[in-house]
């Protein structure tokens, strides 16, 4: 399962996705709005994204990922629109038969969707906004 929305996030349907009987890790990545970047107070996100061309990257993504690595599963949503301090942006999900899959699997999930996917942000500051390249830290 992968998608986009503009509504706030509820990781339950992605847990379900990859939720399986033999996982014996499931993890639950939350991205979310900071106040701050490098000294500059953060105020809200805004989100774009051509959807069809996001989701259908996205979906390629988990599936190289899934072949990768055949025993983990994989689901990620992604916000487009404002979103405020404190609020998330970006949910993935990973499950693996064991801890240490999952980690490196859920590391390369999040790295990879912020360098990949065609999704643009911008962060709006108390003295003004700049476009960001959705990749990094």
């Amino acid at each position: 399962m992968v998608f986009i929305t503009h509504d706030p996030i509820d990781y339950t349907a992605l847990r379900q996705q990859v939720q399986r009987p033999g996982a014996g890790a499931i993890l639950i990545f939350e991205g979310t709005t900071r106040d701050n970047f490098e000294e500059k107070s953060v105020s809200e996100l805004r989100y774009e994204a051509y959807e069809a061309m996001a989701v259908s990257e996205m979906e390629a993504l988990r599936n190289r990922i899934q072949a990768d690595h055949p025993e983990t599963r994989v689901a990620m949503a992604h916000r487009l629109g404002v979103v405020g301090v404190c609020e998330t942006s970006v949910v993935t999900v990973v499950s693996a038969p064991h801890r240490d899959e999952a980690y490196v699997v859920s590391r390369r999930v999040i790295d990879d969707l912020k360098q990949l996917i065609p999704i643009w942000k911008k962060e709006i500051y108390e003295d003004g906004s700049a476009w960001k390249a959705n990749a990094g830290q």
